[in-house]
């Protein structure tokens, strides 16, 4: 695989950071936002500039120092990494567009503090993804931690602020208490934190003590809402909409899955998880967390509430694929992500342009709302189709992968998991859409006129609601770059 050095993912990472100064003196809005839209095009150039030799099988590294030997802030831009970037970098542009109307017409406080941990945010989840060791993915993920504090925390009463307690006691107290001695240990054992194709453990420690480290790097990792720790993902609801957009679509959550995935692939690899036989006990957590998540969603009265558990299970979607340790259960994990971020970014917007415009929060409020806002539920609508897996979607090229590695990896139990969960994923979203339009006007709590959202709020979730129906016809360069990286870890 060729190699070369450019400083691309250094400046792709700085562009949001850079652009704080100049949100901070902004004493007029326009001029703020309009910061905030030059800063989120620049980082989508850079990113979508490197696609094509990415796409070549080539990498791009830069080392900004070391720190000690073996160890260094290094980058590296590999399939995998660039596929994250670019759907974190591309969602920034249309969320900003879902902030100024959101904030604005709510007249929410403190915007402009808003806008700069949203750029600080972006800025560390890039770092995650271009992360070329374990030293710096884990750097930028705690930098995205106390970044995103202030946005969950943004309302600053008392539920915002014990919410925000809660987030930072579950997303840093694991991260520290065991993501941090697990990279001591593997430093240890190996002598580098840099990811490998095959992983950097191989043949470094007992069995007893790899899976030791594994489980800690999993369970370390709770930005990926596994249960059991998982419930500050609900807590941080109320945070504004697109934070929790933000959270559940595109920066947090993501964030988690990616570096779990980074950890079966660069740190253990297949083939030592193949040969200890631990993708087995990560698939049956995965699993447990896929039904159980999906059962409380059931249950869920609050709008973002049903959203966040949902989150939980999907989350558990790529762990699963990826565990399954099979070419195309891997192809599907990676693939989710992409296909997930865009499904379920449009329902929190849904959500919120729901709450700007009628006020109302409970599903049991909101019977007859299509009648009102139409535009606002067929997007809500077709959201839910790809977070189910239906055509015409692209969650369903995701998840239709995902089925083929069950196959693959011969688990027929897990197979039963997933199309009990797509099931699961029907009951909780078809009821709500189907009330959100067919009812009797006696049932309707809505008036027959069309009032929708502002306009800043509606048109990006149809420019999302869009693209998910886009990417199951046309899934490139996603499905391209999660080929490319299944086949670089496995070498089928």
């Amino acid at each position: 695989m060729e190699t070369i050095t450019s400083i691309k993912p250094l400046l792709a990472v700085l562009v949001s950071l850079l652009v704080t100064p100049m949100l901070l003196s902004s004493r007029n809005q326009n001029v703020r936002e309009g910061w905030t839209f030059v800063a989120a095009a620049i980082k989508l150039a850079i990113v979508a500039s490197m696609v094509p030799a990415v796409l070549h099988g080539t990498e791009i590294v830069y080392t900004v120092a070391e720190v000690f030997p073996g160890v260094a802030i290094k980058f590296k831009v590999d399939a995998f990494g660039m596929l994250f970037a670019l759907v974190s970098s591309s969602l920034w542009i249309v969320t900003t567009i879902y902030s100024i109307g959101y904030m604005r017409g709510l007249k929410e406080h403190s915007q402009t503090r808003y806008f700069c941990f949203f750029a600080l945010a972006l800025s560390a989840t890039v770092g995650v993804a271009f992360s070329a060791n374990l030293f710096t993915l884990y750097l930028f993920y705690e930098m995205l931690s106390f970044a995103t504090y202030p946005l969950v925390a943004h309302h600053q009463d008392r539920e915002a602020r014990r919410s925000g307690r809660k987030y930072l006691l579950y997303i840093v107290g694991t991260s520290i208490g065991l993501v941090l001695p697990a990279m001591l240990i593997s430093y240890n054992l190996a002598g580098t934190l840099d990811f490998a194709s095959q992983g950097f453990l191989a043949g470094t420690g007992s069995k007893t003590l790899i899976g030791i480290l594994l489980f800690m790097f999993i369970f370390g990792f709770a930005k990926a809402g596994i249960m059991p720790f998982h419930s500050w993902l609900p807590a941080a609801m109320v945070a504004p909409t697109p934070v929790s957009a933000l959270l559940h679509a595109v920066a947090v959550v993501k964030v988690g899955v990616f570096c779990v995935v980074r950890i079966i692939t660069g740190v253990f690899g297949t083939d030592l998880l193949l040969s200890f036989h631990f993708g087995t006990p990560i698939i049956y957590i995965a699993s447990f967390t896929i039904l159980v998540g999906s059962f409380i969603a059931l249950s869920q009265d609050n709008l973002k509430r049903l959203l966040a558990f949902s989150t939980i299970a999907q989350l558990s979607y790529i762990v699963l694929g990826v565990a399954l340790l099979s070419p195309k259960g891997m192809t599907g994990g990676m693939l989710h992500i992409a296909m997930h971020a865009f499904g379920k970014i449009t329902l929190f917007f849904c959500a919120g342009a729901i709450f700007v415009a009628t006020g109302k929060k409970n599903i049991s409020e909101m019977i007859g709302i299509g009648r009102r806002m139409p535009v606002t539920l067929t997007a809500f609508f077709i959201a839910s189709l790809s977070i189910i897996g239906m055509p015409p979607c692209g969650g369903f090229l995701s998840k239709w992968y995902l089925v083929l590695g069950t196959l693959e990896a011969d688990q027929m139990l897990i197979l039963f998991v997933l199309l009990t969960s797509s099931l699961l994923n029907a009951a909780y979203f078809m009821p709500f859409v189907y009330k959100a339009f067919f009812c009797t006007p006696k049932e309707a709590m809505f008036e027959n006129k069309v009032q929708e959202a502002p306009l800043c709020c509606v048109v990006p979730l149809v420019i999302t609601a869009f693209i998910s129906i886009i990417m199951l016809f046309y899934p490139q360069p996603f499905f391209g770059l999660a080929s490319l990286m299944v086949k670089n870890i496995t070498g089928l």
